[in-house]
């Protein structure tokens, strides 16, 4: 690894708008993104972090970009991809859009019954094609259940070095909380378990583990 490390974090959700009022999105607050670009920026690391829609603050020193669908994430995280040394795609991507965006306000009367839905871009797996070498690629998975069966599945399909899975139907930890828990499962057979802690924490442990 070279000594100024180049670290690229997703964070948040995305949002699929429907009309002018209505989104398709998800509970992800960002908080674990957050954490892990604020906790590299203290280790003097170069970070760009993209971010979903959120109600947290700008991490000092780090380059933020915001952006607001899948498609606008998506095309951040491949141009500044190309030159990270690390990508940790923590952002929780809505997986579907609206196949048709009402200009106006679809009025409830008019508001149709089912929505057709289109998939979007899947970041993840773009990032596991493109990969350039020596570059460390980290994903997470939020599951409910068949937690490690789940995760060795995306670990693989995805051409990832390491993964980060959560359970999400815990209550208290995952999507909004200040608490998680996470097992860390490596493309080389490792796993690691993170017991309860502060997402701060968290991401130390994180950063600790896939930079050495």
């Amino acid at each position: 690894m070279p000594n100024q490390l180049n670290i690229l974090i997703s964070a948040g959700p995305t949002r699929e708008w429907i009309d002018p009022v209505r989104f398709i999105s998800n509970p992800s607050s960002g908080k674990m993104g957050y954490a892990l670009a604020t906790n590299a920026q203290k280790r003097n690391y170069s970070v760009t972090l993209v971010s979903g829609p959120v109600h947290l603050q700008e991490p000092k020193g780090v380059n933020l970009k915001q952006v607001e669908t899948a498609e606008q994430m998506g095309k951040a995280i491949f141009e500044n991809a190309k030159h990270a040394d690390i990508v940790i795609m923590c952002a929780a991507v809505c997986d579907h859009r609206p196949q048709e965006q009402w200009v106006q306000k679809k009025k409830k009367e008019a508001f149709p019954d089912e929505i057709k839905l289109v998939p979007t871009i899947d970041i993840l797996q773009e990032l596991g094609i493109r990969k350039k070498e020596n570059q460390i690629l980290v994903g997470f998975a939020a599951e409910t259940e068949n937690f490690e069966e789940n995760a060795k599945i995306k670990l693989k399909k995805k051409n990832l070095d390491w993964i980060a899975l959560n359970d999400v139907s815990q209550e208290g930890i995952g999507f909004n909380a200040d608490y998680n828990k996470i097992t860390m499962l490596s493309s080389e057979g490792k796993k690691v378990k993170f017991e309860y802690s502060t997402k701060e924490v968290l991401a130390s442990n994180m950063l600790d583990l896939i930079i050495k």
